[in-house]
């Protein structure tokens, strides 16, 4: 019994060390900002003032706009978009569907640093040529159209892009799952497709597109890298202004900004897992029924 019992006192063991590793520095970081002096390592007094002066902060906050409209427009776009997408690959004959699926699971294990400086790239080389033929125009034709940059539209494709292959696979086992027939005996009933589609498909993988509509947010808030290279110079997620700021000081406005994206990203963690939770308990319950 007493060698039978090591292993699990070891296990336990490890994994709390593991947690302990993992969150220690996010506690620690949490309370400091809760510190009435600017200090990290030494405790002043409880204080709400770095809050009271993050909200004030004229960079930060156009940051958080930025994050919050990129984040809520490229989740609606790409949410649309994953859905259709996916309910195409599901009604493809399998010799196309798995190529195709692998594909679309390329960006969500490709390193976040190529797909950044791949899409850089293709906006340059794009960019480049309609303003070298915008160029060619005004001096030919001396007609003149809108020069192309980096910017607020280049990060938004860039979020869409790389939120669309979530939004598919969240949505893919609710397809599996639906009867094949569904569709076929809503038209014979003399539904359109579109009236099938918004009243019986979308009621059946429903709790898939809401799952991948808060997987995606939840990737766009917290993305840096991909942001980095497609914002260009002019625009500024949360992320990036915090990174600006820690090349010249470590100020403990960063420690309330970070508090206050774990709580948010933590709790569309939950709100993910719980809901994945009441789906499983009710698929058993109804297998059991049936």
């Amino acid at each position: 019994m007493r060698l039978g019992s090591r292993p699990g006192l070891l296990g336990r063991s490890f994994t709390a060390l593991v947690f302990l590793f993992l969150y220690l520095p996010i506690f620690i970081l949490i309370i400091f900002s809760f510190n009435e002096g600017n200090s990290s390592s030494v405790w002043q007094g409880f204080s709400l003032h770095w809050y009271s002066e993050l909200f004030q902060d004229r960079l930060i906050m156009s940051g958080v706009y930025t994050t919050l409209l990129v984040s809520l427009l490229a989740t609606v776009i790409a949410t649309a978009a994953g859905t259709f997408a996916a309910i195409g690959f599901y009604n493809m004959r399998r010799r196309w569907r798995e190529p195709l699926m692998a594909v679309n699971n390329i960006p969500m294990v490709n390193a976040d640093i190529v797909t950044g400086v791949s899409l850089c790239l293709f906006f340059v080389a794009a960019f480049g040529a309609w303003n070298g033929f915008v160029s060619w125009m005004e001096t030919t034709y001396r007609l003149t159209a809108p020069r192309l940059a980096l910017g607020f539209g280049t990060l938004l494709i860039a979020h869409i892009c790389f939120n669309i292959p979530y939004v598919i696979l969240s949505i893919m086992p609710k397809l599996r799952q639906m009867d094949k027939n569904l569709i076929d005996a809503a038209q014979d009933l003399g539904c359109t497709w579109m009236q099938a589609f918004r009243k019986v498909v979308v009621p059946e993988i429903k709790p898939g597109i809401i799952n991948g509509m808060l997987i995606a947010f939840t990737m766009s808030i917290d993305d840096f890298v991909i942001s980095y290279f497609t914002a260009g110079a002019k625009t500024s997620t949360l992320a990036m202004v915090i990174y600006g700021m820690t090349k010249k000081r470590v100020s403990p406005k960063i420690n309330a900004i970070s508090t206050l994206l774990f709580v948010v990203v933590l709790l569309l963690l939950v709100i993910v897992n719980v809901r994945q939770a009441r789906q499983d308990k009710a698929a058993a319950k109804n297998g059991h029924a049936g």
